[in-house]
């Protein structure tokens, strides 16, 4: 009795070596696999704030080169400068304010020095001469590079103290007919707005990001309120800017990575890179391992209480049973755990779509609903209002499984940041797909469908992406809404992406779904079909249901087609009934 007993003792605690050294090994590969995976987001994330950064910088720039013949044909005219500064401001309300500083003496009558300035200050504009012997703008560094160099720049941070705002300004030279530099036309862009655009959203609820210039100076970041944050954030970038601090490019290359450690020990890392072209400026992510690495740590935690039972249990089996008994109970401990982390996994993919269907208003009604065909799904379907406009998107992984709920995570994410501040559809469609095919090198692709509804108008515009024309139903009646297919997110980065436009009658409805609709099926060349989907959406109209009905409806209608076969791909359907009073 004794032997077997110290016979079990020895194959516990040989057991629980190994299940600890599996652990261990299962721990580091995953730490190592999420850890690729936090420098791909983090990298998705400083390219996607790059883009919508220069995005930014770009229409700015544009906005002044739009009015330069405005300038030029009013060389002779000192106030005229007033009026074109006030085009630029009133057709670009995001700009801080705009300014032209002519070479001394153009103007004799205005004296030596003569810089007309406007402003925007809650909500009006403002102007005035701000030119001074105390404020020579000729001896500005600036002024004197542009003048020197005749090319246009942006300028790092300073404080305009008429403003009482911190500013970047983008500097252009104007030319008379002879090609001689006579001012300089400059606007002025401001770091909080800035800011804010690139804080807008982030991969982590605790990550930020910021925008250093060329140099090493904060352009933007955080609003930052305690004094602890504040202290962090220089810290780093005193430690970007430390050329003696251990750094390390990433594994694509397209960034530089260091590990950090706030004052309350909490660890972390940085990934900054260049704006690639002008100005050299530089983007940074900062996120902590405590929530990189909660999930993993927590199921760490479950799996080592999973384990000290299964021990306990492996000891009974002993005493009772046999050898072959205890194999069984490793597997299943194994399949449970598996099944675990699967259930784990769908319900973070379930808790990235909308919750709440309820947007408390009386104009539009909108609801939606994925039934994965595996534990996750590769289906996506998203909206919100902005602005009095209602976004919304649906779409559709190539693939099942994990890998395809990963990109579905990716795109939810690409849609939600790349939508912030744009409306075009079309431009969101851009942007997500120039990001998506960055590092795809495991070619999977995502056809996807956007749209904008003006819900004061009802004018709807829109972008497929190979995605499966929607249904329209207008006056009773089901129609497809006409659609140029471009092709899928994913495939070419240098697709150009279209908009389309069509007007959306009062107490009309739009039907949008995947695949897993149409090609639902019970036998193998037995489909559900376009056909079957009008005849139930027929039946829907008739009957006056609202979006959340006809889900429910066609879902019915789907699982009576195919009864007891199994579903083979992802099935998504969203719904937006228009009711403007």
């Amino acid at each position: 009795m004794k032997l077997k007993t110290n016979s079990g003792l020895m194959i516990i605690i040989a057991a629980a070596i190994l299940l600890q050294g599996i652990l261990a090994v299962q721990y580091y590969y995953t730490r190592s696999l999420l850890a690729d995976e936090l420098e791909k987001r983090a990298e998705s994330e400083i390219t996607t704030k790059a883009i919508l950064m220069k995005n930014s910088l770009n229409l700015s720039e544009n906005s002044l080169m739009g009015h330069v013949w405005d300038l030029k044909r009013n060389l002779f005219h000192p106030d005229s400068s007033y009026t074109v500064m006030e085009w630029v401001l009133k057709s670009h309300p995001h700009l801080a304010g705009c300014w032209v500083a002519y070479v001394p003496d153009y103007f004799p009558e205005k004296g030596r020095l003569f810089e007309p300035y406007a402003w925007w200050d809650n909500g009006e504009i403002k102007n005035a001469e701000i030119a001074a012997e105390g404020r020579d703008y000729t001896q500005n560094p600036y002024y004197k590079a542009v003048y020197a160099s005749d090319t246009p720049m942006w300028t790092d941070v300073y404080h305009e103290f008429l403003t009482d705002m911190n500013l970047v300004t983008y500097i252009l030279p104007i030319h008379d007919e002879r090609g001689d530099i006579v001012a300089m036309f400059g606007l002025d862009v401001s770091t909080e707005q800035l800011g804010d655009t690139l804080n807008y959203r982030h991969i982590y609820p605790s990550s930020y990001d910021f925008l250093l210039t060329e140099k090493g100076q904060l352009i933007a970041g955080p609003k930052h309120t305690r004094e602890k944050k504040v202290k962090e954030m220089q810290h780093i970038i005193d430690l970007i800017n430390d050329s003696t601090v251990e750094k390390s490019p990433s594994n694509s290359g397209r960034s530089v990575i260091f590990p950090i450690k706030d004052a309350d020990g909490d660890k972390g890392m940085v990934f900054y890179t260049h704006f690639k072209g002008q100005p050299k400026w530089q983007i940074a992510v900062v996120c902590y391992d405590k929530e990189v690495y909660a999930k993993l740590m927590r199921m760490r935690h479950t799996i080592g209480i999973l384990m000290l039972l299964g021990l306990l249990v492996l000891g009974l089996i002993i005493a009772r049973f046999a050898n072959n008994d205890r194999k069984l109970q490793k597997a299943n401990l194994q399949q449970e755990r598996i099944g675990s982390e699967l259930r784990i996994a769908k319900n973070i993919q379930k808790e990235m779509l909308p919750h709440s269907f309820n947007l408390a208003r009386d104009d539009i009604d909108v609801f939606g609903s994925l039934t994965p065909a595996r534990e996750v799904g590769g289906d996506l379907f998203d909206f919100f209002i902005r602005d009095e406009k209602l976004f919304f998107c649906i779409g559709d992984v190539s693939g099942k499984g994990v890998p395809s709920a990963i990109v579905m995570a990716v795109i939810h994410a690409m849609f939600r940041m790349a939508s912030a501040n744009e409306n075009n559809p079309a431009q969101i469609m851009q942007t997500i797909n120039k990001t998506a095919c960055d590092g795809n090198e495991s070619n999977m692709f995502v056809t996807l469908f956007i749209g904008v509804l003006e819900l004061p108008t009802g004018h709807l515009c829109y972008c497929d992406a190979g995605h499966d024309a929607p249904f329209i139903m207008a006056n009773g009646q089901w129609s497809m809404i006409d659609v140029t297919p471009h092709l899928p997110i994913g495939v070419f980065a240098d697709v150009d992406y279209g908009m389309e436009e069509i007007q959306v009658q009062p107490d009309s409805t739009i039907f949008l779904y995947t695949d897993g609709l149409t090609e639902a099926k019970k036998a193998p060349k037995q489909f559900f079909g376009i056909q079957r989907t009008e005849e139930v959406l027929s039946k829907c109209a008739q009957q006056k249901l609202m979006p959340r009905q006809i889900l429910e409806t066609v879902s019915e209608e789907v699982h009576r087609f195919i009864g007891d076969a199994e579903q083979s791909d992802d099935l998504t359907m969203l719904a937006i009934r228009y009711s403007p009073k």
